[in-house]
């Protein structure tokens, strides 16, 4: 850490994705339901879903499945989905141990764990193939799914999808901290003092462009739910076993690297990167590019690590598109540059080069 970065920050990557998002305080009429997965490990897990748009009851709706990142939980698309649920019959999973789901039986946070949930899930609900929505952790996740069963996926949009980086930027440094053990509880230690406020304020600082884009009862959810989740006895195990399967994955080579997994992928994929994201770098967004065969790319210049929540128009206009294309055959791989309008015109809404 440089002298000019703060103990605050690096401490605020313990939690890198907010607990909830500027939507969450006024989605009154989401559901949350509870699915048992009785199979070996047993799991349960939070499924949210929107209120249901007017004018959609009987509507031929698409399935879709969003999945959070590190820290976060089926919150951070209160935001996006009522945007899409014209078009998606959107379901948002707590995976294991996150959000309101009781951690896994078998204690395994591993990507390929997350991964092995939503297959689960998707098989249990019949509800695939679907669109598959992934940030962060949930978008290394969501993209190992992708290429183990294509036949559960429709379309793949991954916002800021946590792939091997050679070269991590600094600030994304200390979330890899957490992967060594103790270190979480240490930093739990070290802020014990801090009231829910300022803990969450230093999270929107690391995974936000501009933090001011946080109206004031997306904070007030975002404290109040972060202050819940610090009481759970298995809070710290949750987050250093999850950044320790983080770190785990970049360190896979071969047929189950995920970079090597990326290009199995044969869904119309849409990839979604900020230009001020402190914990993926957008230097990322070209490899990512060629990795995903045939893929489109969205970047938003001010965007942070959770452009779902910080531009979700923007980001709901390129994913209505990239389900469009696909349902009318234009958007499989191959496409070439025509896949890409649908990703430029929401980008020019919010400057994007």
């Amino acid at each position: 850490m440089s002298s000019t970065e703060s103990p605050d920050t690096a401490t605020a990557a313990a939690f890198p994705v907010p607990p909830a998002g500027p939507g969450a305080p006024g989605a009154v009429d989401e559901a949350v339901e509870w699915v048992s997965l009785a199979s070996p490990p047993r799991l349960t897990m939070a499924v949210r879903t929107p209120g249901e748009p007017a004018g959609a009851a009987g509507r031929d709706r698409e399935p879709a499945l969003y999945v959070h990142g590190l820290g976060g939980s089926s919150r951070n698309w209160s935001a996006l989905m009522p945007l899409l649920a014209d078009r998606l019959a959107g379901e948002a999973i707590d995976l294991p141990g996150f959000g309101e789901s009781p951690p896994p039986d078998d204690g395994n946070y591993s990507v390929s764990a997350q991964a092995r949930a939503v297959i689960r899930h998707l098989d249990a609900a019949e509800r695939g193939p679907v669109h598959l929505i992934g940030n962060s952790m949930g978008g290394a996740a969501a993209t190992r799914v992708a290429a183990l069963r294509p036949d559960l996926i429709r379309t793949l949009t991954l916002i800021s999808p946590a792939l091997p980086e050679l070269r991590p930027q600094r600030t994304a440094v200390p979330t890899a901290l957490l992967a060594v053990p103790g270190v979480a509880r240490l930093f739990g230690r070290l802020t014990r003092d801090w009231t829910p406020e300022q803990r969450t304020r230093e999270v929107l600082a690391l995974c936000y462009g501009d933090p001011a884009r946080v109206t004031p009862e997306g904070l007030a959810s975002a404290v109040e739910e972060y202050a819940r989740r610090l009481e759970l006895p298995y809070f710290w195990e949750v987050m250093e076993r999850s950044a320790r399967g983080v770190v785990n994955a970049y360190t896979l080579g071969g047929q189950h690297g995920l970079w090597r997994q990326a290009e199995r992928v044969l869904a119309p994929t849409l990839l979604v990167y900020g230009g001020r994201d402190r914990l993926v770098s957008i230097r990322m967004a070209r490899r990512a590019a060629a990795a995903f065969r045939g893929s489109r790319l969205l970047t938003l210049p001010e965007a942070g690590h959770v452009a779902m929540m910080e531009y979700p128009e923007a980001v709901a206009r390129a994913v209505r598109d990239l389900v469009d294309s696909a349902s009318d055959g234009s958007g499989t791989p191959g496409a070439g540059t025509g896949a890409h309008r649908a990703a430029d015109a929401a980008q020019s809404a919010v400057g994007g080069s």
